[in-house]
This record gives C-alpha cells, sequence and structure tokens, in this order.
C-alpha cells in the first residue's frame, strides 16, 4: 500500500462523527488509502431506577443473587442480552411506532427485542431465549459498544 498526504480535513470529519455518535472508533478504507480514528471511551454513566413504592415479597435464593450484580457487571448477568456489534439502538421498526417489547413483556425465543443500526443496516437482535423482560437497558437512539448489556431475560 502506498502512503498518502494525511488528509487532516478528513481526520477532522472522522472525530466529528464519533463525538456525534460517541463511538470509540473509525475507520474509512478506499483504493489504496486507509484512515482510522481512534479515541478512549468516555466513563460509562449507568442510570439506576427508583425502588418500587409497594414491598415485594421475600425473593428466592437465586433471584437475589441476580439482584446483587453490580451494574458495571450488567454484561455478565445470567439473563443479560448484549450487543454484538457497535451501532445505534431503535426500541421500534419505524419512527412514532409502538416498540417491539416493553420492560415486563413476554418474550420468546428468536423474538425481536430490538434494532441496532451499523453502517446504514439495521441488524434485528433477537431474544436468545423465552423468559420475561424483566429490564431494558438502553434508550432509543443511543450509541451502542460491542459486548454492551442491552436488556435482562429472566
Amino acid at each position: 500500500m502506498t502512503r498518502l498526504p494525511m488528509d487532516a480535513e478528513a481526520i477532522r470529519a472522522l472525530a466529528e462523527i464519533l463525538t456525534e455518535t460517541g463511538l470509540t472508533e473509525i475507520e474509512v478504507s478506499e483504493k489504496d488509502s486507509r484512515i482510522r480514528v481512534v479515541r478512549a471511551p468516555a466513563p460509562a454513566v449507568q442510570a439506576y431506577a427508583p425502588p418500587p413504592a409497594a414491598a415485594a415479597p421475600p425473593a428466592p435464593p437465586a433471584a437475589l443473587a441476580a439482584e446483587t450484580v453490580h451494574p458495571a457487571d450488567l454484561s455478565k448477568h445470567p439473563g443479560a442480552v448484549t450487543s454484538p456489534m457497535v451501532g445505534v439502538v431503535y426500541l421500534s421498526p419505524e419512527p412514532g411506532a409502538a416498540p417491539y417489547v416493553a420492560e415486563g413483556s413476554t418474550v420468546t425465543a428468536g423474538q425481536t427485542l430490538l434494532l441496532i443500526e451499523a453502517m446504514k443496516t439495521f441488524n434485528q437482535i433477537k431474544a436468545p431465549r423465552a423468559g420475561t423482560l424483566t429490564r431494558l437497558l438502553v434508550e432509543s437512539g443511543a450509541p451502542v459498544e460491542f459486548g454492551e448489556a442491552l436488556a435482562i431475560i429472566e
């Protein structure tokens, strides 16, 4: 591959795309040239839901173990559905449409949970198993990283 002079404007444009989308890296190749821009990811911020107002009945030991998973470790939760790619999440098939699923809904194995747009392609993320969607961890339009927890199915 021949080495071409760096195109500072292209690098700035790619860096701006990284900032706008929250992605950590982007690469563009064309014929004999390739530009790759990488930045350190911003620290993850987790939103916490307030506890329910009504007292819940005592949970069995297995459920207690699931509840004690630290928010930063949600991708290691046994019921976690993780992102297979970097992209942008969409919870419904089109703007204004009802979401595919909501917290508390029962899902079947293979049911579409959400979409991830990557490189202008919409990829269906399906439920790996049947169960109840106890937590939806992403919002529509939010960028996601590979391996990030998207939802919890128990």
